[in-house]
């Protein structure tokens, strides 16, 4: 599965990324996954799998998945409370039910 994080910068992301692929390795899942800014997400789309979005760029979830969604894309908006507690858990979880 390929997935990628975005928020403004791709800073705050890469913490969250790194409890998920925590959680991904302890449950034997094959993941790759990153976080990057809203402006380098175009440049990252080949063969994505799903896309969350950083609750402090929620007002790009519609443009991205006007974008992503034709190309079968899934795009969701990360959980807020797992983001600002950084529970790689949760959002392995989102990730999953998508």
């Amino acid at each position: 599965m390929k997935v990628r994080l975005v928020c403004s910068a791709g800073m705050s992301t890469s913490m969250l990324v790194r409890k998920i692929k925590e959680e991904a390795e302890k449950e034997a899942i094959t993941m790759d996954i990153s976080a990057v800014g809203a402006g380098q997400l175009n440049d990252h789309v080949e063969n994505l799998d799903v896309v969350l979005i950083g609750p402090q760029v929620r007002y790009l979830e519609g443009k991205i998945k006007e974008a992503l969604s034709p190309k079968g894309i899934k795009v969701a908006v990360i959980d807020q409370m797992a983001y600002g507690m950084m529970d790689g858990k949760k959002v392995l979880e989102q990730i999953q039910s998508m």
